[in-house]
């Protein structure tokens, strides 16, 4: 072998051992542009109560070559929770739900995630009211698009799911009327989030289309 040949085989021999960059990307909620909602139904059903809760933060770790290998952590202040009527909000602050002085925090923490179809599930944990348990949050990668002038990426997703709140000891209902309070609690997350910073390197080109 010359050393021209040589020198080519030592080149190749040496990438090899480089790692590529990496696509994994760390990813903050625009508060500003997201919203944590929720709503459940009254009356029997005849009506829904619809609130939000105004301070939170969601961090996803993207890996947009196998998404299933991203993670998704939620923290969400429980105070801040606003259905529009202040009575109503401070009610729903004290013992008889939320007591958040002693749970200031709903939290989500994904242990993994699966892949169906087109969308996807994170599995992992949902603590509220200081209790603890496994769900399923089944979620939509809406798009990842890239500023060019920036090269700042935005990712944004929606995530919808149900809890009962009697599973996490939120067992109030009122003595005139015990119905009167459905007890499945609708979720809906719509994040929009900006990259923070990539995981190990600079992360791969983004498109406007959903991740597949």
């Amino acid at each position: 072998m010359n050393r021209k040949h040589l020198s080519v085989a030592l080149i190749a021999l040496l990438l090899a051992f480089v790692p590529v960059n990496s696509a994994v990307t760390k990813y903050a909620a625009d508060a500003a542009h997201s919203n944590v909602g929720f709503s459940i139904p009254i009356l029997g059903g005849l009506s829904h109560v619809r609130g939000k809760f105004s301070d939170f933060t969601v961090e996803i770790v993207y890996d947009d070559k196998d998404v299933t290998k991203s993670t998704v952590n939620a923290v969400i202040k429980a105070a801040t929770i606003d259905t529009g009527i202040e009575r109503r909000d401070a009610h729903l602050r004290n013992a008889d739900f939320f007591d958040v002085e002693k749970f200031p925090e709903i939290t989500f923490r994904s242990s993994r995630i699966e892949k169906k179809g087109k969308d996807f599930i994170a599995h992992g944990t949902f603590t509220m009211h200081g209790v603890s348990k496994e769900i399923a949050l089944p979620f939509t990668i809406n798009g990842v698009s890239k500023d060019e002038k920036t090269g700042k990426t935005t990712l944004g997703a929606t995530a919808r799911t149900s809890v009962n709140r009697k599973d996490y000891g939120v067992n109030f209902s009122r003595p005139d009327n015990p119905t009167f309070l459905g007890d499945v609690v609708e979720i809906e997350l719509n994040v929009i989030t900006r990259a923070a910073s990539p995981e190990g390197a600079t992360p791969a080109a983004a498109t406007s289309s959903p991740a597949q």
